[in-house]
């Protein structure tokens, strides 16, 4: 499933911010009934204050008046019900609801006591304020309690709690806006990148532009052109290689054309059997070069497997292919020998392209040998190194061109025609698969000749 980049920020830049007004919406209603809580404490004290002020003790008693106003502070939409009562200190109902709860404490005088209570089925808050009164020969004030329910409070929480709910989500949609647009306007250049992408025609190997690239971007930018200029030479390579292959392929088949006309013009039979038998050749050295094509296209496409390998499990392989070349050895009377140097070592390669390697390089050194020359492949081991080395005595490399060797369709002037040219290209490419080193060197003790070395780790 693909995902799109701009939903991905936006929810990253959301989530949090998100989770920060669901925390502040929280906090904002623990704040709605606090100050809800004040404000109906503060009322509540208030009118018991009122209250208690009109108390007084005269002619051996307690005089009370219970003031209008002390209960009209409560008047609101709320339908909220006021009780309240006054006793002394002993515990004498002056005024008020009987069952109104009393305060289980003892305060000082002028000191108020909140609590929370139960009357007649429904939750009120209660206020306890105790009211020193002058000529009461008791020491203990008068208590005056206020209570009011609570729907008012819960109305008040509400509509406080609703009002910071409301602003914190006209911020987030605000919020939401203002990042859709900065998201927009940041993604502009992958936009302009995608349109330069898709605007171009097949084919085009144009390097992308790099001016008015944010700084994130440019990398991705330069790793891109980078794969399009490896690409365009990969092409330049390929393009080449098609062209060499079709003049290499036309020659050929041109000769054996002429080759087959001569034997069908012919004429004697010995004539056209020589005309047939030259195209016979001709044929195999065409199909020889079919085959060449597509080993190192397939060595450019090869993805090696490297196992563990001992020495002696190389000495399997490159044996076997010096018995599969024997016959061809052996039709130029070429001495070809094996020898093994060095103690047992242990290498990661690649079995099937030790084999390719081996196969492409001995049969280069007998094709480019003359006939009665000899050719030595050895196998050396060393610790943590196998080098598999192709020596022979033929004309040799200059040093100026041993470089060359390893190009497509190279050979030397004066070489064995049927060589394709394609031989080490494929050792180069498969070599270079493995993680391994090919070195180039003329024989020991000035002998002629040519000295390949592949180097296994």
């Amino acid at each position: 499933m693909t995902s799109s980049l701009r939903r991905q920020l936006l929810a990253w830049v959301l989530l949090p911010l998100m989770c920060a007004v669901a925390v502040d919406t929280w906090l904002a209603y623990k704040s709605s009934v606090a100050t809800a809580s004040v404000v109906q404490d503060r009322l509540l004290l208030g009118s018991a204050r009122m209250i208690a002020e009109q108390i007084s003790f005269e002619d051996g008693s307690f005089q009370h008046q219970i003031p209008p106003a002390a209960l009209d502070l409560f008047q609101s939409k709320e339908s909220d019900r006021i009780f309240y009562r006054v006793t002394t200190g002993s515990g004498q109902l002056l005024a008020g609801y009987t069952d109104l709860p009393v305060p289980r404490l003892t305060f000082s005088a002028d000191s108020s006591y909140f609590f929370g209570a139960t009357m007649r089925g429904e939750a009120v808050r209660v206020v306890a304020f105790f009211q020193p009164v002058i000529g009461n020969p008791s020491a203990l004030p008068v208590v005056v309690e206020v209570a009011q329910t609570t729907h008012g409070h819960a109305q008040l929480t509400s509509k406080l709690w609703l009002h910071a709910v409301g602003q914190q989500l006209l911020i987030l949609a605000l919020a939401t806006i203002f990042i859709l647009y900065g998201l927009h306007r940041g993604l502009q250049p992958l936009t302009r990148l995608h349109q330069d992408v898709r605007s171009r025609k097949e084919g085009s190997l144009q390097l992308l532009q790099t001016d008015r690239i944010p700084t994130e971007l440019a990398p991705l930018v330069d790793s891109f052109n980078d794969y399009i200029q490896r690409l365009e030479s990969y092409t330049n390579l390929r393009s080449t290689f098609i062209q060499n292959a079709a003049h290499q392929l036309r020659t050929p088949l041109a000769v054996l054309n002429t080759q087959i006309s001569d034997a069908l013009r012919a004429e004697n039979k010995e004539s056209g059997e020589r005309s047939m038998v030259a195209a016979r050749r001709t044929l195999q050295q065409t199909g020889r070069l079919v085959n060449q094509f597509l080993s190192l296209s397939s060595a450019e496409a090869y993805v090696a497997t490297k196992t563990r390998m001992s020495t002696q499990e190389c000495c399997d392989i490159v044996q076997r292919v010096l018995e599969d070349l024997a016959v061809q050895a052996h039709s130029k009377n070429i001495d070809l020998g094996f020898e093994r140097i060095g103690a047992d070592a242990v290498i990661a390669t690649d079995p099937a392209a030790l084999r390719e390697i081996a196969v492409n390089i001995i049969d280069n050194a007998i094709r480019y040998t003359q006939a009665h020359g000899v050719v030595t492949v050895r196998v050396q081991s060393a610790e943590g190194k196998i080098s598999l080395a192709v020596e022979d005595n033929g004309p040799g490399v200059p040093f100026e061109s041993q470089e060359k060797i390893f190009q497509r369709f190279y050979r030397m002037g004066g070489a064995d025609s049927t060589g394709s040219g394609l031989g080490l290209a494929i050792v180069k490419e498969l070599a270079s698969q493995c993680g391994c080193t090919v070195r180039v060197d003329t024989p020991p003790h000035g002998r002629r000749g040519l000295l390949i070395m592949i180097d296994f780790f």
